[in-house]
């Protein structure tokens, strides 16, 4: 993986080409988590699903639903924050061909498994993909096959963090319609019905 962002950095010297930190804030009402960084997204600027076509229907359905104070992510430095939210992803490097393989996946999986530990047991935790569904049940140790991955799909979990499901909001699954932005805000709208309800 070193070797393959060595030759990022020395074919695009102004990318970030590094692991992507999370975005948002400490104490999240609600962690998203991705799949990986793409080429010319994330990898590019720093920031997760900032500068590709997957962050459009994310921050616009964010700042729809109160999590972001703009509807739009363009560059790191652009003045966006996120309001009770954070993102992450499930392998923090741009993989190979933009498509992460098992030994990636594990090797980031500490990194996601002491995110969640930081997290309250009232989180919500929204999976975006099946990829991003597996690393979150295999960080906190839980048997994939107890939760199964399914669009819009809710699982309380034992550790009192709730798993929501969604396609991921890539290119490809919006354009082909396999996710709309209905659908999309539909699992939204099912989580701040959440965090609202557990406000004192």
């Amino acid at each position: 993986m070193s070797n393959f962002l060595a030759q990022v950095r020395s074919s695009h010297p102004d990318y970030f080409a590094k692991p992507v930190p999370p975005f948002g804030v400490n104490k999240p009402r609600l962690l998203i988590v991705g799949l990986a960084p793409g080429m010319h997204g994330a990898n590019r600027t720093g920031r997760p699903f900032t500068g590709d076509f997957a962050g459009i229907l994310l921050y616009d359905t964010l700042h729809r639903y109160g999590f972001a104070s703009r509807p739009s992510s363009e560059h790191a430095a652009d003045g966006l924050e996120l309001i009770a939210c954070r993102i992450t992803n499930a392998v923090k490097c741009l993989p190979p061909e933009n498509k992460p393989d098992t030994s990636e996946i594990k090797i980031c999986n500490k990194y996601l498994s002491d995110e969640l530990k930081e997290l309250d047991e009232s989180t919500s935790v929204l999976a975006l993909g099946l990829i991003a569904h597996k690393a979150v049940l295999m960080a906190l140790g839980l048997k994939q096959g107890n939760y199964a991955f399914g669009h819009a799909a809710e699982h309380h979990l034992p550790n009192g963090l709730t798993l929501f499901d969604s396609y991921h909001c890539s290119r490809y699954n919006t354009q082909t319609k396999r996710l709309t932005p209905a659908m999309f805000h539909a699992v939204f709208e099912r989580i701040r019905e959440k965090i609202e309800s557990e406000k004192p």
